[in-house]
């Protein structure tokens, strides 16, 4: 479990002025998969990071299953049970899918154990286990890559900020079959900060980011029909699927 107390975070603003980014976030983490969702610019990705360790809150404590984690490092983190992916997935050249697989599971994997954690996220384990991870790959397929490195690491909590950035909608749509799967077999939390309508219908809890404050959050059968009866929020929850369509038409 996860528990945010009074976290607030800022930033030197353009005039040696501080900018607050978040502030005094209240939240307990403790359903199996929450959706993060708000505006551009409310704090989402902020979070996020402060979560993983990337960065350090300038107010407030964070608690994992009770233990005080703010000043913990990003190393420390993850080995206390903590994945966190990032929007764009980092790409390793010389380094092979199945090396990356093993480095997350924190063990010596046989191919074949390998291969099973790509089948799970939908990618042919013959075609991608020996691949090098770099350009060649597609954000779809690094995306899916990346989570099965999570699904490898098997930690109490994981954490994907905005997994859909820069994937386009047909890897898009098998995304939302790989977050399907992996929620029926994790044994631990899910924490996805998404815009998207479809992740946020699978989410059992949706929490909402505006202004550096949570303004809403709730079992997602009541916070989902309010946002989509937002015009804004309705706007940000489709923007990317709109885009995407659009692209897919122009290559068709």
């Amino acid at each position: 479990m996860l528990e945010l107390r009074n976290v607030s975070y800022e930033v030197e603003g353009d005039k040696g002025d501080n900018k607050e980014i978040l502030s005094h976030i209240n939240f307990v983490f403790d359903k199996r998969f929450t959706a993060i969702t708000g505006p551009n610019g409310g704090g989402k990705s902020t979070l996020a990071k402060l979560i993983a360790g990337i960065i350090t809150p300038t107010e407030g404590t964070i608690l994992f299953n009770g233990e005080d984690i703010t000043g913990m490092s990003i190393t420390d983190r993850a080995k206390a049970g903590i994945s966190y992916a990032f929007q764009q997935p980092v790409r390793f050249k010389g380094i092979t899918v199945k090396d990356l697989i093993t480095l997350a599971a924190g063990k010596k994997l046989s191919t074949a154990e390998a291969c099973g954690f790509l089948s799970e996220v939908g990618l042919c384990a013959r075609d991608y286990i020996s691949r090098e991870v770099n350009a060649s790959l597609s954000g779809g397929e690094c995306k899916r890559i990346e989570i099965a490195m999570i699904m490898a690491r098997q930690t109490e909590l994981s954490v994907f900020d905005e997994p859909e950035a820069g994937i386009d909608l047909w890897s898009f749509q098998n995304l939302i079959q790989v977050f399907e799967r992996m929620y029926e077999k994790i044994n631990g939390n899910i924490i996805i900060i998404s815009h998207q309508e479809r992740i946020l219908n699978i989410a059992d809890e949706i929490v909402v980011i505006a202004g550096g404050q949570v303004t809403q959050s709730g079992r997602r059968e009541e916070i989902l029909p309010k946002l989509l009866n937002t015009p804004n929020a309705a706007t940000n929850c489709q923007v990317l699927e709109q885009k995407e369509a659009g692209r897919e038409r122009k290559t068709e």
